[in-house]
């Protein structure tokens, strides 16, 4: 871990423990108490564990969640390894998480960037998850080659490598430009973005956002999947319908709210969440 991510390092609240990781550099995890199974969840980019903050207590009724920040955002560091990057590095890292918790089985949830991330997991690892759930993720379900050319990803990455935190702050994802989250979740969001390191973010769009869809293989997703969908988001509209084509059992529940529905509407959020848990075989 470098200097900046260290220095970054805060005490656990009462309710979460951070795991501790002696021989390898990992991501920033902290698990919080609950009831029921673990549930992996992985928040978006230039988002952080914030994102999951108005979940958290419904969801501690139903399983133990599990927080991690991807690489150079919250308290996370910044390795230099490209391949640490790419999937095969995350799931890697998932699968750790998983044995360090000594969870035969578990649930993972992502959001955005991070359902990407998640939906690989799921089909490199099928037979350790329960079940899955995701949100409105553009990344994960367009197609490749719809998915951020590589000549764009090569200019944003550029922008970033040229002008730091300025690019990071223009960008359209940036949680400082959140209109329709609770006060203390954009604060939290706003303040965690101030931690972002521009190298994490570079080496994210250049190596990671290349390789997030599983749309050419959803279709042999094998565990029980739920999407909870934001149905003012219009431009995933399409994804969402193609999503539930290529996988006939997919769970659809359809919310009003935006890209991050999870945190705009919490309580339909976890009640979605919970409904699908209590429908889990076991």
């Amino acid at each position: 871990m470098d200097a900046a991510a260290s220095s970054r390092t805060e005490a656990p609240t009462q309710a979460e423990r951070p795991l501790r990781w002696p021989d390898r550099v990992m991501p920033h995890v902290e698990v919080h108490e609950g009831q029921g199974p673990y549930l992996l969840l992985v928040h978006g980019f230039l988002s952080s564990r914030a994102q999951w903050r108005s979940n958290l207590a419904g969801l501690q009724e139903v399983c133990r969640p599990v927080l991690l920040e991807l690489w150079g955002h919250g308290r996370s560091p910044v390795p230099d390894e490209g391949d640490i990057y790419s999937i095969g590095g995350y799931i890697e890292i998932f699968e750790t998480v998983r044995t360090t918790l000594g969870a035969e089985r578990w649930l993972v949830c992502g959001q955005s960037f991070g359902a990407g991330l998640t939906l690989q997991y799921a089909l490199a690892h099928s037979q350790r998850l329960a079940g899955q759930i995701f949100t409105n993720s553009m990344s994960a379900l367009s197609a490749p080659d719809a998915l951020g050319r590589a000549e764009d990803r090569r200019l944003r990455a550029e922008a970033i490598r040229r002008d730091g935190m300025a690019a990071i702050e223009a960008m359209k994802a940036h949680p400082r430009r959140a209109k329709r989250f609770a006060p203390a979740v954009r604060d939290e969001l706003v303040a965690d973005a101030a931690r972002i390191s521009p190298a994490g973010i570079e080496r994210s769009v250049r190596i990671t956002s290349g390789e997030l869809s599983v749309m050419p293989r959803l279709g042999e997703t094998c565990v029980p999947t739920l999407l909870v969908n934001g149905t003012w988001e219009k431009g995933f509209q399409p994804l969402r319908r193609q999503a539930a084509t290529a996988l006939p059992g997919l769970k659809v529940v359809d919310i009003e709210g935006g890209h991050s529905i999870n945190a705009e509407e919490p309580d339909a959020f976890n009640a979605a969440v919970k409904a699908f848990m209590s429908s889990l075989p076991g």
